[in-house]
This record gives C-alpha cells, sequence and structure tokens, in this order.
C-alpha cells in the first residue's frame, strides 16, 4: 500500500525543531564512529548517510534535500531532491553527513556529522562544484571584508577594526596546492596561517568562536559546504561572500539546471541562507570545535552544537547513548 503523505505546512521553524535536528547529526555521527581509523572513506561515508536518512524519516517534516550527496544517478540516498520525513512542517534540507571523510577513516582531528533545516526556498541550490569563499566572525560592521579585495587589504581591515597590528590576525585556510599563491600573499601582509587538511564548514565555524583565535577564513571548497557554512553564520552573526567556480562545461550545465543563471554572482551571507534556519553538527572525531564520539562502558558519548537563526541561540549538547538502543 502506498503510504499517503499528510499535506506540507509551510511556517517558520518551531524552536522543537533545535533538538529534532541534533538527533539527525547525532545519528550520522555514531554510525560513522564505527569506521573511524578503518581507512575506508567510502564505507564511513555510506553509515553516515543511511543512519541520517533513516533519523530524517523519522520526523514529522516534508523535508526536501536541496544540498545533499550528489544527484540522484550519483547518490542512491540523500540525493538531491530527494523527499524525507513523515510529512508535517515544510522544511529545505543541507546536510552532510560525513564532512571530512578522510578524516575519519585515517582517524584525524575535525571529522562532523553536519545538517541545516530552512524554511522552503531560502537555501541556496548550490551544485557539486567549488566556491571561492571569504568568512569572518560577529562583532564587525558590515562590508568589512570583500571578497575581490586583496587578502591583505581584508587582514588589514580586520587588523584596524580590533585595534591591533596584521600580525596579530590568523587566516584559515584548506591545505591544497590551489592555495599556494593565496597563502604567501597572507604571509606577505604578515599575517599567520592556520592550515587545515578537510572540513571547511567547521573552518568557517572557527572564526566564530574566540578561543580558536582564527580571524578569518579564505579559500576554495565546495560549494555545499559554503551553503551550510553560510548556516551557521547565519544563526550567530558574521560575515561570508561566496562565488561559484566552475572548472568545464559539464560544471556550468549542472549549475544551469539548478537555476543559477549568473554564473559569476558574488553572494553574500544572506543571499546564501535568505530565512528561519537551524544548524546541527555532532562530532565524530575529536576537533577544534566538538569533542568526537567516545565509548564509555556500556555507553557511547556525543558532543554536539545545535543554532537557530531566529533567536540566535547557540547550545551545546552533550548526550550519553546506551549502546544498541
Amino acid at each position: 500500500m502506498t503510504q499517503v503523505r499528510p499535506p506540507a505546512q509551510s511556517k517558520p521553524l518551531d524552536r522543537a525543531f533545535a533538538l529534532e535536528a541534533v538527533r539527525v547529526t547525532e545519528a550520522a555521527a555514531i554510525a560513522a564512529y564505527h569506521q573511524i581509523g578503518r581507512g575506508n572513506e567510502h564505507d564511513a561515508d555510506h553509515a553516515a548517510v543511511e543512519a541520517m536518512r533513516l533519523a530524517f524519516n523519522a520526523l514529522p517534516i516534508d523535508g526536501t534535500v536541496v544540498i545533499g550527496e550528489g544527484e540522484r544517478d550519483e547518490a542512491p540516498m540523500l540525493f538531491i531532491g530527494e523527499k524525507v520525513g513523515q510529512g508535517g512542517l515544510a522544511v529545505d534540507i543541507a546536510l552532510d553527513p560525513l564532512e571530512g571523510t578522510t578524516l575519519t577513516a585515517k582517524a584525524m582531528a575535525n571529522a562532523l556529522a553536519v545538517m541545516a533545516m530552512a524554511e522552503p526556498g531560502t537555501m541556496l541550490n548550490a551544485p557539486d562544484t567549488y566556491m571561492d569563499k571569504i568568512a569572518i566572525g560577529p562583532g564587525y560592521r558590515d562590508g568589512l571584508i570583500d571578497l575581490d579585495a586583496e587578502p591583505a587589504d581584508n587582514i588589514n581591515a580586520i587588523a584596524k577594526a580590533k585595534g591591533c597590528r596584521a600580525e596579530e590576525i590568523t587566516a584559515l585556510v584548506m591545505d591544497r596546492p590551489r592555495h599556494e599563491a593565496l597563502i604567501a600573499k597572507i604571509r606577505a601582509s604578515g599575517a599567520k596561517v592556520k592550515l587545515i587538511t578537510d572540513g571547511d564548514v567547521a573552518g568557517v565555524i572557527e572564526t566564530t568562536d574566540p578561543t580558536t583565535n582564527v580571524d578569518i577564513y579564505m579559500g576554495q571548497g565546495g560549494a555545499p559546504e559554503g551553503v551550510l557554512a553560510a548556516a551557521a553564520l547565519r544563526c550567530v552573526g558574521g560575515q561570508m561572500q561566496g562565488r561559484l567556480v566552475f572548472r568545464n562545461d559539464d560544471e556550468r550545465a549542472r549549475a544551469a539546471k539548478w537555476g543559477v543563471k549568473d554564473l559569476n554572482r558574488k553572494y553574500g551571507l544572506h543571499e546564501l541562507v535568505s530565512g528561519d534556519v537551524v544548524f546541527s553538527a555532532t562530532g565524530v572525531t575529536d576537533g577544534s570545535m566538538l569533542r568526537g564520539v567516545h565509548r564509555v562502558g556500556e555507553f557511547i558519548t556525543t558532543e554536539s552544537v545545535v543554532m537557530r537563526s531566529a533567536t540566535g541561540t547557540v547550545r551545546w549538547i552533550r548526550t550519553r547513548h546506551r549502546r544498541g538502543a
């Protein structure tokens, strides 16, 4: 018998969805935990995807995946356009069941399970391409940074706003050959560079936490991850700009399929995510933002952060799960 879903309801996200979001990322993180250090990226990602999908389908939502694991032919589950949930509140969903498949496979720091739920039509349907990004945390005047400015100009602008020298500014950049020139320019400005191997959603979020001493994120990473990072910044404040990067005609055609008309457009934070959004991340491996999943006797422990843009609320949640429950 075909299951008939109740009609979707369109209204602002209820605060209860913050806790529902945490259950989704917790499920993905726990599933990925069993693959930590086993050297198999595919199995780690598959486990997280399966668990996250099951968790979504237990929620009273009419969810549409707008940022997912890829298009339907490439991703059998949690593909772009997939419908999830039992029916109810209409939401768009951006997700990365395992941000840091390599980090997980190699038991390295900062792997996360990440998702965001937002009002329908308020998140950029970013194609699976690269994106040039720049981001800073809250507390600065609007327009302080510019994606098209020289790195030194952005560094000096932040230093002036903080009342310090450029030498006291730290920029976070993905450690990739494509960033060699960018890294050289940042260092030439006098600023310090913190390099990460993977996980640029966590990298952008680091700019919002004073304890990390990261002042600005710069560089090129995945466009879907850019939207997820923007969802987090939308909740806690900050600034971000991004521009899609296309390497070939196939990627340009993919962008057109998802409604991207201006291929050179510079997107601001509120163009990447414009409505009420709930963001959740759960640590898989220990990292600078969250502790990973751990087994303690008969329990498994998780640490998560959940944010809501409507109130600016940020909750840090440590949970003890009975194994097998």
